[in-house]
């Protein structure tokens, strides 16, 4: 990710690009539907609903006449950061930075023949929310910040037999991102030392798309391979800044652009219908977060001036495994279960409270029941433990230094969702 500026600001302009890591980073499994209850495992291999359209395209041809799927969930956790006694600033810890996060997502599939289908998957697979308050200990570093991408994707599949189909879909990302931070005005010597604070928000568009093939070698296994390619989403807008002082208000309206990627995936499935009672399912994934590159440009506030810094994210890629299992308990009753294993696209070392994100595991249930042949219920659920993440950030000029850790952090995802078939 690229940042620029027509100036060099005086304090610190965060990006956002990576708030908290779910899948890695902030690409995001849990998008309203019963893969949520298989920790993502088969994904790419599964096929059995219009939200195949998310996790691999070439799975609309397993799906016969016209399906809907309509999903919504909260995601919830526990994000708390601990003050330890090497902080030198004021205020106290965060406080849980998580608030609930409604989410839903839409999908539709149509059988054109024996070969052709197309559909239409709406979903919000990037980004989160949070909130450390106006008044704790590192609001020098960030306050509250929001990034949602929404992405709109057409899509179509070709099977050419009962062995191979293929699918691509055309991705347009919506994506809407803010911030605040509070602004350290006493090196300025003035008489009123309140903190100031500036604000950014943009919305823009960004495009790109969805390719996967699955093999079937004899009924009952699928082997899927899914690609996502990478999303560019540039923001810019006018800072807004607020605090007395001729330092701060030279930087009110400086316009700001920050280009940032949403990396490119890839996604390795199988699943394997043992018996007509059980079936095994896995995945391998792998999310180019390396890209990321420079996330923040820094200027610490100083008595006798401003020093410009770039923060590098030391980003690496990430990788998940997950394995799952599907019990056909009854006729009606399908039961999902599965467990998944994330890795950090950030060392402990290079952890800020702008990414605090850490490697985490998965554990996930779910069930199905069909209401009558042509209509299905989903209720989904997955915890994410992350567990504990230190942070020890310090601005090079100022000094201005916060540490702690984030104690026992978890996310939980719950997920209800119907299918229609016509």
């Amino acid at each position: 990710m690229q940042i620029k500026t027509c100036a060099l600001p005086a304090f610190t302009l965060l990006t956002l690009c990576c708030q908290q890591a779910y899948a890695g980073g902030l690409m995001l499994y849990e998008i309203g539907t019963d893969n949520t209850g298989l920790a993502n495992a088969g994904a790419a291999a599964r096929a059995q609903g219009p939200s195949t359209i998310a996790s691999n395209p070439a799975g609309m041809s397993y799906l016969p006449g016209t399906q809907i799927t309509a999903g919504l969930q909260v995601l919830y956790g526990d994000l708390t950061f601990d003050r330890d006694s090497n902080t030198n600033g004021t205020g106290s810890g965060s406080g849980n930075i998580l608030a609930p996060i409604p989410g839903g997502s839409f999908f539709i599939s149509h059988e054109l023949d024996d070969h052709w289908s197309i559909g239409f998957g709406q979903y919000a697979d990037f980004g989160l929310a949070y909130n450390y308050g106006n008044s704790w200990s590192g609001r020098y570093f960030v306050q509250d910040a929001s990034l949602a991408g929404i992405s709109f994707v057409p899509s179509v599949a070709y099977r050419f037999n009962e062995q191979w189909s293929v699918g691509v879909g055309v991705k347009a990302m919506y994506g809407m991102l803010k911030a605040q931070t509070a602004i350290d005005r006493s090196p300025f010597g003035l008489a009123d030392r309140t903190d100031g604070q500036f604000k950014y928000k943009d919305n823009d568009w960004g495009f790109g798309a969805n390719v996967g093939v699955i093999y079937a070698p004899q009924p009952g296994t699928r082997i899927g391979l899914e690609y996502t390619s990478k999303v560019d989403l540039n923001f810019e807008d006018r800072l807004k800044v607020t605090g007395d002082g001729p330092l701060l208000q030279r930087l009110n309206g400086l316009n700001t652009q920050l280009d940032m990627t949403v990396p490119q995936t890839a996604t390795l499935s199988l699943f394997q219908q043992l018996d007509p009672k059980w079936a095994l399912l896995a995945s391998v994934n792998w999310q180019d977060w390396s890209e990321f590159g420079d996330v923040a440009v820094q200027v610490d506030t100083t008595a006798v001036g401003a020093q410009s810094t770039t923060i590098q994210a030391h980003y690496k890629d990430t990788w998940q495994l997950a394995l799952g299992a599907q019990y056909q308990a009854t006729q009606q009753l399908l039961w999902n279960f599965g467990v998944a294993y994330d890795s950090s696209a950030v060392s402990d070392a290079n952890r800020t409270f702008t990414i605090p994100m850490s490697d985490s595991w998965r554990l996930a249930t779910g069930a199905t029941y069909a209401l009558n042949k042509d209509t299905d219920v989903n209720v989904s659920w997955v915890l994410v433990w992350l567990g504990d993440m230190p942070v020890d950030q310090t601005k090079s000029t100022s000094g201005i230094r916060t540490s702690g850790q984030f104690d026992n952090a978890w996310i939980q995802a719950l997920t209800a969702n119907m299918t229609w078939r016509f």
